[in-house]
């Protein structure tokens, strides 16, 4: 049988659950680059959903893997400390302040999870504030937490009750965006109405333990959130001994340009979330909060089998390694403002004048709001980007919109060279509309 032939009969043997974009078989990957079986290499700005964020088998982080599997593979954290776990939390209390004790898990979801049972644990309050657009796993609890799209979540009730949503403060479809003189602090003030009258009307805040927050929404379509918003939030948490906790599982490690995107608004959370790419591609990930708040809980109460892995640990050490010695971070703010400018100079000329684009984001997480394109228009650049252009891309949120993650490692000349690619596919799929901006196929 054929590798081709193998993917096909593979297919109904895998969930029907799981998504597949494309049949492409990938045989390895390095730095930037995915390979496929047939040889052909594709230009990844995806990171494997933000994961990958040293690049494809790092040799610093595979040296550390190799090297750990050759030691022992599990070292389950009931039973005794391992080396790396150690020098992983000393390594990453250098950058989280105050949040100076972690608890593991393997994914985003389980620690999303554990920071929502160590906020009704410290508090003894029952309900969670979250926000539209947001995105925080797809385990059953998780689920309850997530508001990006129904297709999360549809047939899975009943959810985790005491959960409440108020608006995410997105400028580009902010109520009020149309008015003369907007500006963000309409937004902002939108949304801290919002939470007063849910205070008033339905949660009391006595009764809330914690509010959760993505800093950019990610699934939600890589919206930061506008200045001064973390400091009104702050306010109402302290001012009524809510714990605010800051997802931090796809901004978090350099992507948004600093290592924790809340840095950017100088507000430090009472529970920081992380995972993804905390391991360069191992699974991972944990919470960070100040030992006088992880110490209410009781021994026992936290963990799991694989929590804290020693390989993945080991490859997390690795991780930080690079970001200190490469100094990823200075690359990132620098691509970053290459990305940007590129775009904003060249995008908006390939589009027709009935689609208005939206180009926005924080270091290498940055959305592309394709706004008055037709249903499907981002995913048929995705799709055009890989078949046409050997380039990988994602789709985000419930509106047109395309994200860009590419591994924080990337140079200016590939940087470039995926800029010209996805330009590219963006003029192939305007070939595919009508003067009004529908479908040709439709008309």
């Amino acid at each position: 049988m054929t590798l081709d032939a193998l993917v096909h009969e593979t297919k109904d043997h895998l969930g029907h659950g799981i998504a597949v974009a494309s049949d492409l078989l990938v045989d390895h990957a390095s730095g930037c680059q995915v390979y496929m079986t047939n040889g052909q290499a594709y230009l990844d700005l995806t990171s494997g959903i933000g994961v990958t964020s040293t690049g494809h088998c790092h040799p610093t982080v595979v040296k550390a893997v190799q090297a750990q599997a050759c030691k022992i593979s599990h070292s389950q954290i009931n039973m005794f400390y391992s080396q790396p776990l150690l020098t992983l939390i000393q390594r990453l209390k250098r950058y989280t302040g105050s949040l100076d004790t972690f608890c593991f898990n393997n994914s985003g979801s389980e620690a999303v999870e554990s920071a929502i049972k160590l906020a009704r644990h410290a508090t003894k309050r029952p309900n969670i504030i979250v926000f539209e657009g947001g995105h925080h796993g797809r385990t059953l609890g998780a689920l309850a937490l997530t508001g990006s799209t129904t297709i999360f979540s549809a047939g899975f009730g009943p959810l985790m009750s005491g959960v409440y949503y108020v608006s995410y403060p997105n400028p580009f479809h902010c109520s009020s965006k149309a008015r003369p003189g907007h500006t963000n602090e309409h937004c902002i003030q939108f949304v801290m109405n919002q939470l007063d009258n849910l205070f008033k009307q339905r949660c009391p805040p006595n009764d809330v333990a914690a509010i959760l927050i993505e800093p950019v929404l990610g699934e939600g379509g890589y919206v930061p959130a506008p200045p001064g918003f973390f400091q009104c939030l702050r306010a109402v948490c302290d001012a009524h001994g809510i714990l605010l906790i800051a997802d931090e599982v796809q901004t978090g490690f350099g992507r948004t340009g600093r290592m924790f995107a809340m840095e950017h608004w100088g507000v430090e959370p009472d529970i920081l979330v992380m995972a993804k790419g905390i391991a360069s591609g191992y699974p991972l990930s944990a919470i960070a909060a100040r030992k006088a708040l992880m110490d209410t809980q009781p021994s026992g109460s936290m963990g799991g089998t694989y929590v804290g892995n020693v390989i993945a640990c080991a490859a997390a050490v690795a991780t930080l390694t690079v970001f200190e010695q490469e100094k990823l971070l200075s690359n990132v703010q620098a691509r970053s403002a290459e990305l940007l400018l590129r775009l904003r100079d060249e995008l908006p000329h390939v589009l027709p004048s009935t689609i208005e684009v939206d180009i926005r984001g924080l270091g290498l997480m940055v959305g592309l709001e394709f706004a008055g394109a037709p249903v499907g228009f981002a995913e048929r650049v995705t799709q055009y980007a890989r078949d046409n252009h050997r380039l990988l891309l994602l789709t985000a949120s419930i509106y047109e919109t395309l994200r860009l993650i590419p591994p924080l490692i990337i140079d200016q000349t590939t940087l470039d060279d995926a800029i010209t690619r996805l330009i590219a596919a963006v003029q192939d799929v305007v070939q595919d509309l009508a003067d009004d901006g529908q479908w040709l196929a439709e008309k």
